[in-house]
Protein backbone atom coordinates (compact mmCIF):
# COMPACT_ATOMS: atom_id res chain seq x y z
CA UNK A 1 0.00 0.00 0.00
CA UNK A 2 1.34 3.45 -0.86
CA UNK A 3 2.16 5.93 1.85
CA UNK A 4 -0.60 8.28 2.86
CA UNK A 5 1.72 11.12 3.92
CA UNK A 6 0.74 13.67 1.29
CA UNK A 7 1.85 17.21 0.56
CA UNK A 8 -1.33 18.96 -0.44
CA UNK A 9 -1.52 21.35 -3.37
CA UNK A 10 -2.49 24.98 -2.86
CA UNK A 11 -5.58 24.34 -4.97
CA UNK A 12 -6.77 21.59 -2.64
CA UNK A 13 -6.01 23.64 0.48
CA UNK A 14 -7.92 26.62 -0.92
CA UNK A 15 -10.80 24.38 -1.97
CA UNK A 16 -10.97 22.89 1.49
CA UNK A 17 -10.75 26.31 3.13
CA UNK A 18 -13.69 27.62 1.10
CA UNK A 19 -15.87 25.04 2.83
CA UNK A 20 -15.43 26.91 6.10
CA UNK A 21 -16.12 30.20 4.35
CA UNK A 22 -19.40 28.57 3.30
CA UNK A 23 -20.15 27.54 6.89
CA UNK A 24 -19.40 30.99 8.24
CA UNK A 25 -21.81 32.76 5.90
CA UNK A 26 -24.55 31.10 7.93
CA UNK A 27 -22.83 30.22 11.21
CA UNK A 28 -21.70 33.77 11.94
CA UNK A 29 -25.20 35.11 11.42
CA UNK A 30 -26.23 32.70 14.18
CA UNK A 31 -23.12 33.36 16.25
CA UNK A 32 -23.27 37.15 16.18
CA UNK A 33 -26.84 38.17 15.42
CA UNK A 34 -29.33 35.45 16.37
CA UNK A 35 -29.88 36.59 19.97
CA UNK A 36 -30.41 40.26 19.17
CA UNK A 37 -32.52 39.20 16.14
CA UNK A 38 -34.73 37.13 18.44
CA UNK A 39 -35.12 39.85 21.09
CA UNK A 40 -35.14 43.10 19.11
CA UNK A 41 -36.65 42.03 15.75
CA UNK A 42 -38.63 38.81 16.18
CA UNK A 43 -39.89 39.87 19.59
CA UNK A 44 -39.24 36.93 21.91
CA UNK A 45 -37.68 37.33 25.35
CA UNK A 46 -33.96 36.98 26.02
CA UNK A 47 -34.65 34.20 28.51
CA UNK A 48 -36.77 32.27 25.97
CA UNK A 49 -34.10 32.69 23.29
CA UNK A 50 -31.39 31.45 25.64
CA UNK A 51 -33.52 28.47 26.65
CA UNK A 52 -34.07 27.52 22.98
CA UNK A 53 -30.31 27.41 22.45
CA UNK A 54 -29.80 25.24 25.52
CA UNK A 55 -32.61 22.80 24.70
CA UNK A 56 -31.09 22.26 21.27
CA UNK A 57 -27.93 21.02 22.98
CA UNK A 58 -29.73 18.05 24.50
CA UNK A 59 -30.58 16.91 20.98
CA UNK A 60 -26.96 17.47 19.96
CA UNK A 61 -25.88 14.96 22.61
CA UNK A 62 -27.50 12.35 20.38
CA UNK A 63 -27.22 13.81 16.88
CA UNK A 64 -23.50 14.65 16.92
CA UNK A 65 -22.11 11.21 17.84
CA UNK A 66 -24.81 9.61 15.68
CA UNK A 67 -23.59 11.61 12.69
CA UNK A 68 -20.01 10.62 13.45
CA UNK A 69 -21.01 6.95 13.57
CA UNK A 70 -22.96 7.25 10.30
CA UNK A 71 -20.10 9.01 8.52
CA UNK A 72 -17.55 6.43 9.67
CA UNK A 73 -19.76 3.71 8.18
CA UNK A 74 -20.43 5.53 4.91
CA UNK A 75 -18.71 4.10 1.83
CA UNK A 76 -19.23 5.80 -1.52
CA UNK A 77 -17.16 6.47 -4.62
CA UNK A 78 -16.57 9.95 -3.14
CA UNK A 79 -15.35 8.60 0.20
CA UNK A 80 -16.83 8.69 3.69
CA UNK A 81 -17.08 12.42 4.37
CA UNK A 82 -17.17 14.35 1.08
CA UNK A 83 -20.65 13.15 0.03
CA UNK A 84 -22.29 14.88 2.98
CA UNK A 85 -20.97 18.21 1.73
CA UNK A 86 -22.81 17.51 -1.53
CA UNK A 87 -26.00 16.20 0.08
CA UNK A 88 -26.44 18.73 2.90
CA UNK A 89 -25.44 22.05 1.32
CA UNK A 90 -28.94 22.84 0.01
CA UNK A 91 -30.89 21.93 3.21
CA UNK A 92 -28.36 23.99 5.21
CA UNK A 93 -28.98 27.02 2.99
CA UNK A 94 -32.78 26.71 3.09
CA UNK A 95 -32.94 26.32 6.87
CA UNK A 96 -30.69 29.35 7.34
CA UNK A 97 -33.28 31.52 5.58
CA UNK A 98 -36.15 30.00 7.56
CA UNK A 99 -34.35 30.57 10.87
CA UNK A 100 -34.11 34.29 10.13
CA UNK A 101 -37.70 34.59 8.93
CA UNK A 102 -40.40 36.17 11.14
CA UNK A 103 -43.89 34.70 10.63
CA UNK A 104 -46.58 36.32 12.76
CA UNK A 105 -47.59 33.34 14.91
CA UNK A 106 -48.27 35.16 18.16
CA UNK A 107 -46.09 35.15 21.26
CA UNK A 108 -46.12 31.39 21.89
CA UNK A 109 -46.08 30.49 18.21
CA UNK A 110 -42.97 32.62 17.65
CA UNK A 111 -41.09 30.78 20.38
CA UNK A 112 -42.14 27.42 18.92
CA UNK A 113 -41.17 28.48 15.39
CA UNK A 114 -37.81 29.81 16.57
CA UNK A 115 -37.16 26.58 18.49
CA UNK A 116 -38.00 24.29 15.57
CA UNK A 117 -36.04 26.19 12.92
CA UNK A 118 -33.01 26.63 15.21
CA UNK A 119 -33.03 22.93 16.11
CA UNK A 120 -33.27 21.85 12.46
CA UNK A 121 -30.53 24.26 11.39
CA UNK A 122 -28.19 22.94 14.08
CA UNK A 123 -28.98 19.35 13.04
CA UNK A 124 -28.11 20.03 9.41
CA UNK A 125 -25.04 21.97 10.53
CA UNK A 126 -23.87 18.77 12.21
CA UNK A 127 -24.61 16.74 9.09
CA UNK A 128 -22.39 18.95 6.92
CA UNK A 129 -19.80 20.37 9.29
CA UNK A 130 -18.81 17.18 11.10
CA UNK A 131 -17.95 15.39 7.82
CA UNK A 132 -16.26 18.57 6.59
CA UNK A 133 -14.07 18.76 9.70
CA UNK A 134 -13.33 15.02 9.54
CA UNK A 135 -12.30 15.40 5.90
CA UNK A 136 -9.31 17.50 6.97
CA UNK A 137 -7.98 14.54 8.98
CA UNK A 138 -8.05 12.11 6.02
CA UNK A 139 -6.68 14.30 3.23
CA UNK A 140 -3.13 13.68 4.53
CA UNK A 141 -1.53 11.74 7.39
CA UNK A 142 1.18 14.35 8.04
CA UNK A 143 0.34 16.18 11.30
CA UNK A 144 2.05 19.43 10.34
CA UNK A 145 0.64 19.32 6.81
CA UNK A 146 -2.73 19.14 8.56
CA UNK A 147 -1.74 22.18 10.61
CA UNK A 148 -1.01 24.00 7.35
CA UNK A 149 -4.32 22.81 5.89
CA UNK A 150 -6.19 24.05 8.96
CA UNK A 151 -4.38 27.38 8.70
CA UNK A 152 -5.82 27.75 5.19
CA UNK A 153 -9.18 26.61 6.54
CA UNK A 154 -9.38 29.27 9.21
CA UNK A 155 -7.98 32.07 7.08
CA UNK A 156 -10.88 31.39 4.71
CA UNK A 157 -13.25 30.89 7.64
CA UNK A 158 -12.42 34.29 9.05
CA UNK A 159 -12.65 35.79 5.58
CA UNK A 160 -16.27 34.65 5.68
CA UNK A 161 -16.61 36.09 9.17
CA UNK A 162 -15.07 39.33 7.92
CA UNK A 163 -17.74 39.64 5.24
CA UNK A 164 -20.66 38.65 7.47
CA UNK A 165 -19.78 40.75 10.51
CA UNK A 166 -18.80 43.69 8.35
CA UNK A 167 -21.85 43.77 6.12
CA UNK A 168 -24.81 42.01 7.77
CA UNK A 169 -26.39 45.05 9.39
CA UNK A 170 -25.76 47.25 6.35
CA UNK A 171 -27.34 44.64 4.08
CA UNK A 172 -30.28 44.09 6.43
CA UNK A 173 -30.89 47.85 6.52
CA UNK A 174 -30.58 48.14 2.73
CA UNK A 175 -32.82 45.16 1.92
CA UNK A 176 -35.28 45.98 4.69
CA UNK A 177 -35.82 49.67 3.86
CA UNK A 178 -37.18 50.26 7.33
CA UNK A 179 -38.31 46.67 7.87
CA UNK A 180 -35.48 44.81 9.65
CA UNK A 181 -37.37 41.51 9.62
CA UNK A 182 -37.42 41.59 5.82
CA UNK A 183 -33.85 42.84 5.79
CA UNK A 184 -32.55 39.89 7.80
CA UNK A 185 -34.46 37.41 5.62
CA UNK A 186 -33.15 38.82 2.32
CA UNK A 187 -29.61 39.02 3.71
CA UNK A 188 -29.78 35.32 4.59
CA UNK A 189 -31.04 34.51 1.10
CA UNK A 190 -27.89 36.11 -0.31
CA UNK A 191 -25.53 34.50 2.20
CA UNK A 192 -27.16 31.07 1.83
CA UNK A 193 -26.76 31.14 -1.96
CA UNK A 194 -23.06 31.99 -1.64
CA UNK A 195 -22.65 29.25 0.99
CA UNK A 196 -24.14 26.63 -1.35
CA UNK A 197 -21.81 27.56 -4.23
CA UNK A 198 -18.70 27.45 -2.02
CA UNK A 199 -19.61 24.04 -0.62
CA UNK A 200 -19.83 22.70 -4.18
CA UNK A 201 -16.31 23.99 -4.88
CA UNK A 202 -15.04 22.21 -1.74
CA UNK A 203 -16.65 18.97 -2.82
CA UNK A 204 -15.09 19.14 -6.28
CA UNK A 205 -11.53 20.05 -5.24
CA UNK A 206 -10.80 17.73 -2.28
CA UNK A 207 -9.90 14.04 -1.93
CA UNK A 208 -9.85 11.48 0.89
CA UNK A 209 -6.64 9.45 1.30
CA UNK A 210 -6.30 8.10 4.86
CA UNK A 211 -8.41 4.98 5.39
CA UNK A 212 -9.16 2.93 8.51
CA UNK A 213 -7.06 -0.23 8.94
CA UNK A 214 -8.14 -2.73 6.27
CA UNK A 215 -8.76 -5.45 8.85
CA UNK A 216 -10.91 -3.21 11.06
CA UNK A 217 -14.37 -4.63 11.66
CA UNK A 218 -17.41 -2.49 12.49
CA UNK A 219 -17.80 -2.48 16.26
CA UNK A 220 -19.60 0.53 17.71
CA UNK A 221 -19.17 -0.60 21.30
CA UNK A 222 -15.40 -0.85 20.84
CA UNK A 223 -15.23 2.54 19.08
CA UNK A 224 -17.08 4.28 21.91
CA UNK A 225 -14.98 2.50 24.55
CA UNK A 226 -11.76 3.56 22.81
CA UNK A 227 -13.04 7.12 22.50
CA UNK A 228 -13.49 7.55 26.24
CA UNK A 229 -10.20 5.77 26.96
CA UNK A 230 -8.51 8.27 24.63
CA UNK A 231 -7.39 10.78 27.28
CA UNK A 232 -6.11 13.44 24.84
CA UNK A 233 -9.52 13.38 23.11
CA UNK A 234 -11.36 13.78 26.43
CA UNK A 235 -9.22 16.80 27.30
CA UNK A 236 -9.85 18.45 23.92
CA UNK A 237 -13.56 17.72 24.24
CA UNK A 238 -13.79 19.87 27.37
CA UNK A 239 -11.39 22.50 26.00
CA UNK A 240 -13.66 22.79 22.96
CA UNK A 241 -16.81 23.24 25.03
CA UNK A 242 -15.24 25.91 27.26
CA UNK A 243 -13.76 27.74 24.26
CA UNK A 244 -17.05 27.87 22.39
CA UNK A 245 -18.97 28.96 25.51
CA UNK A 246 -16.54 31.87 25.64
CA UNK A 247 -16.96 32.69 21.93
CA UNK A 248 -20.74 32.53 22.09
CA UNK A 249 -21.08 34.59 25.25
CA UNK A 250 -18.88 37.37 23.89
CA UNK A 251 -20.02 37.36 20.26
CA UNK A 252 -23.72 37.36 21.14
CA UNK A 253 -23.21 40.15 23.69
CA UNK A 254 -21.11 42.49 21.58
CA UNK A 255 -24.09 43.81 19.58
CA UNK A 256 -25.78 44.80 22.87
CA UNK A 257 -22.51 46.38 24.05
CA UNK A 258 -22.34 48.71 21.05
CA UNK A 259 -26.06 49.42 20.84
CA UNK A 260 -26.63 50.20 24.50
CA UNK A 261 -23.21 50.98 26.09
CA UNK A 262 -21.28 52.65 23.28
CA UNK A 263 -24.47 54.09 21.80
CA UNK A 264 -23.68 53.32 18.17
CA UNK A 265 -25.21 50.08 16.94
CA UNK A 266 -23.70 50.19 13.45
CA UNK A 267 -20.12 50.57 14.76
CA UNK A 268 -20.19 46.96 15.99
CA UNK A 269 -19.49 45.97 12.40
CA UNK A 270 -16.22 47.91 12.27
CA UNK A 271 -15.25 46.44 15.64
CA UNK A 272 -15.91 42.91 14.37
CA UNK A 273 -14.14 43.53 11.05
CA UNK A 274 -10.98 44.82 12.74
CA UNK A 275 -11.04 41.91 15.17
CA UNK A 276 -11.40 39.48 12.27
CA UNK A 277 -8.45 41.09 10.46
CA UNK A 278 -6.38 40.55 13.63
CA UNK A 279 -7.43 36.88 13.59
CA UNK A 280 -6.46 36.51 9.93
CA UNK A 281 -3.11 38.19 10.61
CA UNK A 282 -2.38 35.84 13.52
CA UNK A 283 -3.36 32.51 11.99
CA UNK A 284 -0.26 32.11 9.72
CA UNK A 285 1.87 32.00 12.88
CA UNK A 286 0.09 28.82 13.99
CA UNK A 287 2.10 26.24 12.05
CA UNK A 288 5.62 27.70 12.59
CA UNK A 289 4.97 28.32 16.29
CA UNK A 290 3.60 24.80 16.68
CA UNK A 291 6.66 23.28 14.99
CA UNK A 292 8.99 25.29 17.22
CA UNK A 293 7.23 25.09 20.60
CA UNK A 294 4.68 22.28 20.20
CA UNK A 295 0.95 22.53 19.60
CA UNK A 296 -0.04 22.17 23.25
CA UNK A 297 2.36 24.87 24.46
CA UNK A 298 1.21 27.34 21.81
CA UNK A 299 -2.43 26.72 22.73
CA UNK A 300 -1.70 27.26 26.45
CA UNK A 301 0.15 30.52 25.80
CA UNK A 302 -2.60 31.69 23.48
CA UNK A 303 -5.41 31.04 25.97
CA UNK A 304 -3.56 32.84 28.78
CA UNK A 305 -2.55 35.92 26.80
CA UNK A 306 -5.81 36.28 24.96
CA UNK A 307 -7.81 35.75 28.15
CA UNK A 308 -5.94 38.61 29.86
CA UNK A 309 -6.68 41.01 26.99
CA UNK A 310 -10.36 40.01 26.99
CA UNK A 311 -10.61 40.72 30.73
CA UNK A 312 -9.01 44.15 30.25
CA UNK A 313 -11.86 45.09 27.88
CA UNK A 314 -13.95 45.75 30.99
CA UNK A 315 -11.90 48.83 31.92
CA UNK A 316 -12.43 51.42 29.11
CA UNK A 317 -15.38 53.80 29.34
CA UNK A 318 -17.84 54.23 26.49
CA UNK A 319 -15.93 57.29 25.26
CA UNK A 320 -12.57 55.49 25.12
CA UNK A 321 -13.19 53.66 21.85
CA UNK A 322 -9.49 53.68 20.92
CA UNK A 323 -8.57 51.50 23.92
CA UNK A 324 -11.49 49.16 23.23
CA UNK A 325 -10.27 48.56 19.68
CA UNK A 326 -6.62 48.09 20.70
CA UNK A 327 -7.49 45.52 23.38
CA UNK A 328 -9.76 43.65 20.96
CA UNK A 329 -6.98 43.53 18.34
CA UNK A 330 -4.48 42.18 20.89
CA UNK A 331 -6.96 39.62 22.21
CA UNK A 332 -7.87 38.33 18.75
CA UNK A 333 -4.27 38.32 17.47
CA UNK A 334 -2.98 36.29 20.43
CA UNK A 335 -5.97 33.96 20.23
CA UNK A 336 -5.58 33.31 16.48
CA UNK A 337 -2.69 30.78 16.49
CA UNK A 338 -4.72 28.41 18.67
CA UNK A 339 -7.70 28.30 16.30
CA UNK A 340 -6.31 25.80 13.74
CA UNK A 341 -4.56 23.83 16.48
CA UNK A 342 -7.75 22.53 18.14
CA UNK A 343 -8.77 20.80 14.91
CA UNK A 344 -5.23 19.62 14.14
CA UNK A 345 -4.91 18.17 17.64
CA UNK A 346 -8.25 16.39 17.24
CA UNK A 347 -6.87 14.75 14.10
CA UNK A 348 -3.85 13.71 16.19
CA UNK A 349 -6.21 12.02 18.67
CA UNK A 350 -7.71 10.00 15.79
CA UNK A 351 -4.16 8.85 14.97
CA UNK A 352 -3.60 8.16 18.67
CA UNK A 353 -6.65 5.90 18.78
CA UNK A 354 -5.45 3.92 15.75
CA UNK A 355 -1.91 3.74 17.17
CA UNK A 356 -2.96 2.79 20.71
CA UNK A 357 -6.04 0.63 20.14
CA UNK A 358 -5.71 -0.47 16.50
CA UNK A 359 -8.99 1.17 15.47
CA UNK A 360 -9.74 4.44 13.68
CA UNK A 361 -13.10 6.25 13.95
CA UNK A 362 -12.36 9.70 12.53
CA UNK A 363 -15.99 10.77 12.28
CA UNK A 364 -16.72 9.79 15.87
CA UNK A 365 -13.61 11.62 17.07
CA UNK A 366 -14.66 14.78 15.24
CA UNK A 367 -18.19 14.50 16.58
CA UNK A 368 -16.57 15.82 19.75
CA UNK A 369 -15.62 18.97 17.89
CA UNK A 370 -19.04 19.65 16.43
CA UNK A 371 -20.74 18.76 19.71
CA UNK A 372 -18.33 21.02 21.62
CA UNK A 373 -18.90 23.78 19.09
CA UNK A 374 -22.67 23.62 19.33
CA UNK A 375 -22.79 22.80 23.05
CA UNK A 376 -20.54 25.78 23.67
CA UNK A 377 -22.68 28.05 21.53
CA UNK A 378 -25.82 26.70 23.18
CA UNK A 379 -24.53 27.09 26.73
CA UNK A 380 -22.97 30.45 25.91
CA UNK A 381 -26.16 31.59 24.19
CA UNK A 382 -28.26 30.44 27.13
CA UNK A 383 -25.92 32.23 29.53
CA UNK A 384 -26.11 35.39 27.45
CA UNK A 385 -29.91 35.32 27.43
CA UNK A 386 -30.21 34.45 31.12
CA UNK A 387 -27.59 37.00 32.17
CA UNK A 388 -29.39 39.72 30.22
CA UNK A 389 -32.58 38.78 32.04
CA UNK A 390 -30.77 38.65 35.40
CA UNK A 391 -29.28 42.12 34.84
CA UNK A 392 -32.80 43.44 34.01
CA UNK A 393 -32.21 44.10 30.31
CA UNK A 394 -35.23 45.46 28.42
CA UNK A 395 -34.92 45.75 24.61
CA UNK A 396 -35.00 49.04 22.70
CA UNK A 397 -34.85 51.42 25.70
CA UNK A 398 -32.07 53.16 27.65
CA UNK A 399 -30.56 50.57 29.99
CA UNK A 400 -30.03 50.83 33.73
CA UNK A 401 -26.52 50.95 35.22
CA UNK A 402 -27.00 47.34 36.35
CA UNK A 403 -27.84 46.16 32.83
CA UNK A 404 -24.94 48.07 31.29
CA UNK A 405 -22.48 46.63 33.82
CA UNK A 406 -23.78 43.13 33.06
CA UNK A 407 -23.29 43.65 29.33
CA UNK A 408 -19.72 44.86 29.97
CA UNK A 409 -18.94 41.76 32.04
CA UNK A 410 -20.38 39.52 29.31
CA UNK A 411 -17.95 40.80 26.67
CA UNK A 412 -14.85 40.94 28.89
CA UNK A 413 -14.36 39.31 32.30
CA UNK A 414 -16.60 36.28 31.91
CA UNK A 415 -15.20 35.10 28.53
CA UNK A 416 -11.62 36.00 29.53
CA UNK A 417 -11.70 33.84 32.67
CA UNK A 418 -13.32 30.99 30.75
CA UNK A 419 -10.65 31.01 28.05
CA UNK A 420 -7.78 31.16 30.52
CA UNK A 421 -9.15 28.06 32.25
CA UNK A 422 -8.40 26.05 29.08
CA UNK A 423 -4.69 26.29 29.93
CA UNK A 424 -5.26 24.17 33.05
CA UNK A 425 -6.83 21.35 31.04
CA UNK A 426 -4.22 21.50 28.29
CA UNK A 427 -1.43 21.04 30.83
CA UNK A 428 -2.50 17.38 30.97
CA UNK A 429 -2.61 16.88 27.16
CA UNK A 430 0.10 14.32 26.38
CA UNK A 431 0.52 14.18 22.57
CA UNK A 432 3.71 16.18 22.08
CA UNK A 433 5.90 16.55 18.98
CA UNK A 434 7.91 13.41 19.73
CA UNK A 435 4.76 11.31 20.19
CA UNK A 436 3.34 12.63 16.89
CA UNK A 437 6.46 11.51 15.01
CA UNK A 438 6.43 8.08 16.62
CA UNK A 439 2.73 7.60 15.84
CA UNK A 440 3.17 8.73 12.24
CA UNK A 441 6.10 6.41 11.56
CA UNK A 442 4.51 3.35 13.18
CA UNK A 443 1.13 3.87 11.50
CA UNK A 444 2.77 4.22 8.09
CA UNK A 445 4.63 0.96 8.63
CA UNK A 446 1.38 -0.81 9.54
CA UNK A 447 -0.39 0.57 6.45
CA UNK A 448 2.47 -0.51 4.17
CA UNK A 449 2.30 -4.05 5.55
CA UNK A 450 -1.38 -4.47 4.64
Amino acid sequence: MSKTITKLSVKEKVGYGLGDTASHFVWDMVGFWILIFYTDTFGISAAAAGTIMLIARFWDMLSDPLMGIIADRTNTRWGKFRPYILWMALPYSILAVLTFSTPDFGATGKVIYAGITYLLLMTVFTAINLPYSSLGAVMTSDSYERAGLNSYRFIFAFAGQFIVTGSALYLATYFGRGNMAQGYQYTLMLFAAISFILFMITFRTTRERVRPPAQQQKNLKEDVKNLFNNRPWVILFFVGIISFVMFALQNLSIAYYFKYYIGNEQSVQLFNVIGTLALIAGIPFSKPLAKRFGKRNVYIASSLLSGIFFILLYIPGNDNVYSIYILNILAKFTYAPAVPLLWTMLADTADYSEWKFGRRATGLVFSAATFAQKAGWGIGGALAGWLLAMYKFVPNIDQTATALNGIKLMISVFPGVLYMSCAILLYFYAIDHKTCLIMQEELEKRREEV
